[in-house]
């Protein structure tokens, strides 16, 4: 019996190749993967280090408003190292490793009484190496850095040969520029280096920390919609709906808190498919290539039976952001549970792994294809890099143990022991706990005998 059933799908998914979404219409400029890194604040006082954070935050804030940059994921970044410094050596190295076309990073120094940032990048070539560029510095007082640093996503996009409209610059400028309070922007910073740890404590004291910069600037949208993205992470769903909706009363042109709202719809126990829908698709209006709405968009389509109108937005979500490795984990569900397509599927999953290693539900599913067609050893394989992930994993472990009873029942019983011993306390769990209770009672007896 197998835990399969109980698995969560998306349904009816997309049946796009990369090939063909990367040739559709909409995408007037080709995406280039970037991530934005901590600027080395290292020569800084203490109490000013904040600002190596702040700005690759305003960077990322402004680079976010044009098709021709996709900006990955810092978690995924995570993976590779978090220096207290990011040096060229160690930006080249993250850069490879999530698979990025260029890294954005700089330093921060102190000249008499102005800020002077000296903003790099570095762009990954064939070969493993990189070009580095060096950009014209930014001084600015004080009083006026929250301003200057508008500046500095409109000199990466010319670093990057990416062509600017007027309404682009604008919206740039404007997103570069969430706040007129520096001390409620330095509390936001401080937010994001807290949610930067990938922790509970983290995510707790980013709560108090964001909350403090809205209370300086109640207007300041951004940490509004940042403050419920962290709620969320924590469990607190309507504290998060609450955010969302406060800031999209504020800025009703932000699309952030739209998607977010349309995240939650989409989990929500009583699967709110239509709203999500509404959601995502208001985000879409605002931010036509807003690559991350078209998968949620695509995945409410889904679950709603529109098997055509979830291939449109998984084929869009392709075009604005090719590298996105969740679409290529739906392409590997839809290939195999849907049609059958054993070695399309596997080059799926296997596309989503060699963007994110650490997407788990890749290699899970990876994991089920092998061991459906009996390559229990691959299967095996997969399970366990799901567990050098995150080595509380049930689903892992519980999919461990029926593999291993096909090839070895002793290792099996130790699975089967050890998810019991973590699955116990989980009232999510109970009926795979009492299932696996009687494949080791089972398997102890046959090993017995």
């Amino acid at each position: 019996m197998g835990r399969r059933g109980r698995r969560s799908r998306l349904g009816l998914l997309v049946l796009a190749t990369l090939l063909a979404a990367s040739g559709a219409a909409g995408a007037s400029v080709k995406p280039r993967a970037l991530v934005v890194l901590p600027y080395d604040a290292s020569a800084l006082g203490r109490e000013e280090q904040w600002l190596g954070e702040g700005v690759a935050q305003l960077v990322a804030l402004g680079l976010a408003q044009h098709p021709g940059f996709v900006q990955i994921e810092r978690a995924r970044v995570r993976a590779y190292g978090q220096p207290e410094v990011w040096g060229e050596t160690a930006v080249l190295q993250a850069a490879r490793g999530v698979r990025a076309d260029a890294a954005v990073f700089g330093r921060i120094e102190r000249r008499g009484d102005d800020y002077v940032i000296l903003a790099r990048l570095l762009e990954v070539r064939g070969g493993g190496g990189g070009e580095g560029t060096v950009l014209e510095p930014v001084a600015a007082p004080e009083g006026e850095l929250l301003a200057r640093v508008a500046a500095l996503p409109l000199a990466y996009a010319k670093a990057l040969r990416v062509p600017l409209t007027d309404a682009e610059v604008a919206r740039i400028e404007r997103a570069t520029r969430p706040t007129t309070s520096l001390r409620a922007f330095e509390l936001y910073a401080r937010g994001m280096i807290a949610v930067q740890r990938g922790s509970q404590e983290g995510n707790e004291a980013a709560v108090d920390l964001l909350a403090r910069a809205i209370e300086a600037d109640p207007n300041f949208v951004v940490a509004q919609y940042t403050l419920g993205a962290v709620h969320q992470s924590l469990g607190n769903r309507w504290k998060a709906a609450a955010q969302y909706r406060a800031s999209t009363q504020l800025d009703a042109a932000y699309p952030e808190p739209y998607k977010a709202l349309g995240d939650l719809f989409l989990a929500a126990p009583r699967r709110l498919f239509d709203q999500a829908v509404e959601a995502y698709t208001k985000a879409i209006e605002l931010r036509p290539f807003y690559a991350d709405a078209y998968v949620g968009l695509g995945d409410a389509r889904a679950a709603k039976g529109e098997v055509d109108g979830a291939i449109t937005a998984y084929q869009k979500a392709l075009v604005f952001n090719p590298v996105n490795p969740k679409v290529h984990m739906s392409l590997g569900k839809i290939y195999y549970s849907e049609k059958g397509l054993y070695y399309e599927s596997v080059n799926a999953y296997k596309r989503a792994v060699e963007f994110d290693p650490q997407l788990v539900e890749a290699r899970m599913g990876l994991g089920e294809v092998y061991e459906e067609k009996g390559l229990y050893k691959e299967a095996i394989e997969e399970y366990k890099r799901v567990l050098e992930v995150d080595d509380k994993h049930t689903g892992a472990l519980y999919n461990l143990a029926l593999v291993f009873e096909k090839v070895d029942p002793r290792e099996a019983i130790a699975h089967w022991e050890r998810y019991i011993q973590l699955a116990s306390p989980l009232q999510t769990e109970k009926d795979w706990v009492d299932v696996a209770r009687q494949h080791l009672k089972k398997l102890k007896s046959q090993v017995k005998d």
